[in-house]
């Protein structure tokens, strides 16, 4: 197989020796699997830090492809969208998937293998069944004082 990776112009493997501070804005890019679920509501105990994923996704989210269908521009149409960065990842890991590329790396873990970027394809991330391909629900479609009632555990995990 042809590793894609190289076809990007981005430094082979290098989720495994360059740390995340390091990294061009294209490998920072790269490091997102397309899962989607860091794009569902998240219910968090302020006392306890605690978090609990809904089924209940970001207006923006395109429930087919799991990726934002304004990013670019998602802060205009969600002010409190969280922009990851090397530097804010120490500060919101704990609400990040547990699959999550950018968690893993900066808890010191490897990526799994279905992980693009191992695997070659971005198909690998639903085949695992660690996507949210085709099950969330819209949240204006969901009244916010229910999202409790849409709590689920967090795929793939």
């Amino acid at each position: 197989m042809t590793d894609p990776i190289n076809r990007k112009g981005l430094r082979p493997k290098f989720w495994e020796n360059i740390s995340l501070r390091n990294l061009t804005s294209d490998e920072w890019e790269a490091l997102c699997d397309g899962c989607g679920k860091c794009c569902l509501n998240k219910l968090e105990d302020e006392d306890t830090q605690d978090v609990a994923f809904t089924s209940i996704a970001c207006r923006l989210l395109n429930c087919d492809t799991c990726r934002c269908a304004q990013y670019d521009i998602r802060k205009q149409f969600v002010p409190e969208c969280v922009v990851l960065t090397p530097e804010t990842i120490g500060d919101v890991a704990y609400w990040m998937p547990e699959t999550c590329a950018y968690r893993l790396l900066y808890e010191g873990k490897s990526l799994y293998d279905w992980h693009p970027l191992i695997s070659g394809t971005a198909e690998t991330v639903h085949q695992a069944g660690v996507s949210v391909k085709g099950w969330t629900t819209p949240e204006f479609e969901i009244p916010e004082d229910e999202w409790e009632n849409y709590v689920i555990e967090e795929p793939g995990t």
